[in-house]
């Protein structure tokens, strides 16, 4: 080991400790990459891996029972084990059990899509990317695998790791950042903490899967560099260090042949290359071929009961287009799941009840991941936290600091404060049991005297919410049969209506007419009522003996998943006095079984508007509200319609009128903090003329309580960005989402995108960059150590063996106890620095804390594309600590004895 410091070693070593997994005392069963022990390994031959540490002999029975399994099956029974059985489900077939899958990035719904089964709602991924913190990614895998348990979930479809390529993509809440490694690294510890939960993670969509318009068919063409150094990149490091147990392949093409068939990159890469045992699963109806999909190395097609497998791959085999051999190792991997989870008769599973993490309180673990994420951008003059006025007995001196500005009068502002968008939509939306409202959670936390009013301000969504029972709404669901008659009736908790895969009450997709929503509207307030119907079919709408609609509504797009994700919206005018109670009905006819035909769904909405206030008038109420108090808050944020699954994103402003609400309430109130809820950058034109913005992303169904916590001080904002946030949309490096006209969306960009690609662009600097978060406290970075590894101590063939060993210094200036995330890059100054590593650390005021960080082989290498191959840098490299890609605060240069 070579030590080199510029500063004169390590030096004091109170606070805490972290090493570059971001933990100082992590109770996790892991190594410092996000590796699992036993319980997340891979399984090869009956073999341990390479630490030494797996379980033979569980692994050894697995593998046996597989084997046995699969000596049961004939051709037809062992190519339906690569189908899907419905629209979740794989099985049963021989001594192999009922498999299930589970959407769940932020969430585990279970197979019914519908709130009458709510599930915990956790901090949307991009949240979980601005904790920079392993341990709370972790975490975050635990709770899932928690939950999938309690939903009978065999398989979670998460993490996604694709990348923040540009804002513009209407997926971006759903992965974690722009930059591979921070990826890599999160995802790489929510994949062990799944497994270690004994639940099946499936990292997704492999690859290049970055923006949604045309998702079925667009090309991304991507130049070999790119595609190893940042699409990839997550994907290895996930699959080398937590073996997944399955992996998703993407919608789209890459370089001209969709991932569902892609020889190279499934079979070459991800299985020779990178050593990956698990199922390689089709995105939902993605599987188009059935000999495209075999001979590209497709194990499994989803959904069932209709996919390209089955009877045609039985077909296929028999015409000698697919070989048997490769319909038996298809099964084998399905088996060998099923054995790790524990549907494989005769198979131990690879985490025995036994072994099972210690039970988490999911309401406590969210509020805390939540916390932990949000990040603070701007706080001019210690705005936040704000310290409620309290009476102060006789004689006590008058306090100091941002304590001495105590508030009595807080005007809150916004939609988003009583109605706190706490997820994304598509298939990462869950219906949690209840969601704290910051609004109710403020009120909770404040002192008895405190004063909080509230302006609901302009409505910034272009279609009308579902009708709720606040609304005046009381309704229920009733399902008829073909024959008319009434199947079943069930309440509903508002006005929209959404099933999955199942029905109520056990009917069937098959025998079903159609479905009315029926019940009543009282309205509270008299005037002019605006009803919606939203969805795709034939509708008939009611109200009050008037038939206000009778026809039907086309999808806006040719997406076949438009019914569901995107359906459009009508409205009607509907005069009602206060109090009034009326019948309020809506019919659908049901004229096929689901999108497509493939699946069974039912979705669609009954929506409400009451009686509208002219924006203006709302926004002067926010503005003399806020005159009147000591401090401001206003909530802002985006829409369903404006950042969803399935459509890209036309405009990063905010929807709606809300920055004249923001700018309205700043002039009234100096003192005015801004709070952002959105999953994606949005602009901020007012940023610079209010005293604070704290962004809180979707922060799950306790991030009410969680903004109170940090809001009032009782926690701090951990979070940092994990994407650099624009302050025009004209300064975006990277913007083409849309692809050409031959179907084709360029990379043309290459490598540089996020940060790197941002400091190209020196004249047009970001808003705020990559890395970026204040926190309640102030540190000081003290030393950089740098202990170099020699070449004869690490793996053979392992890209994330350590190079280097490097020891950050932080000392904690401020007035209170504080977290700070220690960012470590490579590279000079300019497009080619990149992160390296990071470690979360905490101290208490005036304390210090060392982070330890490890900098693997691959921060080092680059990817030749005339070779084909990894080429390592001795250097000199520049290490570069503090704390954003902007923020340098400590360097130092050397070069390391890696062969090139």
């Amino acid at each position: 080991m070579n030590p080199a410091s510029p500063t004169g070693g390590a030096g004091d070593t109170s606070g805490t400790e972290a090493d570059s997994a971001g933990r100082a005392d992590d109770p996790r069963r892991t190594d410092d990459t996000g590796r699992a022990d036993d319980t997340g390994r891979a399984e090869k031959d009956g073999r341990a891996d390479e630490d030494g540490r797996a379980d033979d002999a569980g692994r050894a029975a697995r593998i046996a029972a597989v084997e046995a399994a699969l000596a049961e099956l004939n051709l037809p029974g062992t190519a339906d084990l690569l189908g899907g059985t419905d629209m979740w489900s794989v099985g049963p077939a021989g001594r192999c059990g009922r498999l299930v899958f589970s959407d769940g990035p932020a969430g585990v719904r279970g197979e019914d899509w519908t709130p009458e089964d709510p599930s915990l709602a956790l901090p949307s991924p991009t949240a979980i990317g601005a904790t920079w913190d392993i341990a709370a990614a972790h975490r975050a895998g635990l709770l899932l695998a928690q939950e999938a348990r309690r939903k009978g979930a065999h398989v979670v479809l998460a993490p996604t790791v694709n990348l923040h390529r540009t804002p513009y993509g209407g997926r971006h809440f759903e992965a974690y950042s722009e930059d591979p490694e921070l990826t890599g690294v999160l995802g790489a510890a929510l994949v062990a903490g799944l497994q270690e939960g004994g639940v099946g993670a499936t990292p997704k969509h492999y690859v290049a899967n970055d923006a949604e318009t045309d998702r079925y068919t667009v090309d991304v063409r991507v130049d070999g560099r790119t595609l190893r150094e940042l699409y990839l990149a997550p994907f290895e490091r996930i699959v080398r260090t937590a073996r997944p147990w399955a992996l998703m392949a993407a919608y789209n093409s890459v370089n001209g042949v969709t991932m569902s068939e892609h020889d190279v990159l499934n079979n070459d890469v991800l299985r020779t290359e990178w050593g990956f045992d698990g199922v390689l699963v089709s995105d939902w109806t993605g599987a188009r071929s059935t000999v495209g999909c075999a001979r590209g190395g497709l194990d499994l097609a989803m959904p069932g009961p209709h996919t390209v497998y089955g009877e045609h791959l039985v077909a296929a085999v028999r015409e000698g287009k697919v070989a048997p051999e490769t319909v038996e190792t298809f099964a084998r991997r399905v088996l060998l799941l099923a054995a790790r989870v524990g549907v494989l008769e005769g198979a131990p599973r690879a985490v025995p009840a036994s072994g099972l993490p210690t039970p988490l309180d999911g309401r406590a673990a969210v509020r805390d991941l939540a916390a932990r994420s949000f990040v603070l951008l701007r706080n001019e003059n210690d705005a936040l936290p704000l310290e409620p006025a309290r009476e102060a007995p006789a004689q006590t001196p008058p306090p100091s600091g941002p304590a001495a500005r105590p508030v009595r009068r807080i005007a809150v502002s916004g939609l988003h404060a009583s109605a706190l968008r706490f997820g994304g939509g598509g298939s990462a939306q869950v219906f949690p049991e209840r969601v704290d409202a910051p609004l109710d959670a403020l009120r909770d936390a404040l002192p008895a005297d405190a004063e909080l009013s509230y302006e609901p301000g302009p409505d910034p969504r272009s279609r009308l919410a579902a009708a709720t029972p606040a609304d005046g709404f009381r309704l229920e669901a009733v399902l008829h049969g073909l024959d008319d008659a009434e199947l079943v009736r069930t309440h509903q908790r508002d006005g929209s209506v959404r099933w999955m895969g199942s029905l109520p009450g056990g009917a069937s997709f098959a025998d079903l007419g159609r479905v009315e929503l029926v019940g009543t509207f009282t309205p509270v307030r008299g005037g002019t009522h605006r009803l919606a119907v939203r969805g795709v079919g034939h509708f008939r709408l009611e109200a009050g003996g008037r038939v206000l609609y009778d026809a039907e509504l086309q999808p806006d797009s040719e997406d076949p998943a438009a019914a569901f994700l995107n359906p459009p919206q009508r409205v009607f005018l509907l005069d009602a006095e206060e109090g009034a109670e009326m019948p309020v009905r809506l019919l659908h006819s049901v004229s096929s079984p689901g999108v497509g035909g493939l699946f069974g769904l039912v979705s669609f909405e009954l929506g409400y508007g009451a009686p509208a206030v002219p924006d203006d008038e709302l926004i002067e109420r926010a503005g003399r509200a806020a005159a009147e108090a000591d401090a401001a808050v206003v909530f802002v944020g985006t829409t369903d319609e404006s950042e969803s699954e399935g459509v890209d994103r036309e405009t990063l402003a905010l929807p709606g009128r809300q920055d004249d609400l923001v700018a309205r309430v700043a002039r009234a109130n100096p003192r005015t903090v801004v709070v952002v809820n959105a999953g994606a950058p949005v602009l901020m034109p007012w940023r610079q003329d209010v005293a604070a913005v704290l962004l809180c992303w979707f922060p799950g169904e306790a991030g009410g309580a969680a903004l109170a916590d940090v809001l009032l001080g009782t926690a701090e904002p951990g979070g940092r960005l994990p994407t650099t946030w624009p302050g025009a949309e004209d300064d975006l490096p990277v913007r083409q989402v849309v692809p050409d006209s031959d179907g084709q969306l360029p990379y043309t960009e290459g490598p540089l995108i996020g940060y790197r690609a941002w400091c190209r662009h020196t004249d047009a600097p970001p808003a705020y960059w990559f890395g970026h978060g204040l926190g309640y406290t102030t540190w000081l970075y003290e030393t950089l150590h740098v202990t170099v590894c020699e070449p004869g101590t690490r793996r053979d063939g392992d890209p994330y063996a350590p190079v280097a060993e490097v020891t950050v210094r932080v000392r904690n200036s401020g007035s209170r106890h504080g977290r700070e995330v220690v960012q470590l890059y490579l590279g000079p100054e300019g497009p080619d620095r990149r992160l390296a590593a990071f470690a979360v650390v905490e101290a208490a005021a005036g304390s210090s804390a060392q982070a330890r960080l490890t900098v693997p082989l691959r921060a080092v290498q680059s990817w030749d594309d005339t070779m084909l191959t990894w080429r390592t840098h001795p250097g000199p490299h520049l290490f570069a600590a503090g704390r954003s890609a902007a923020d340098i605060r400590l360097t130092a240069e050397l070069s390391l004895p890696v062969e090139g």
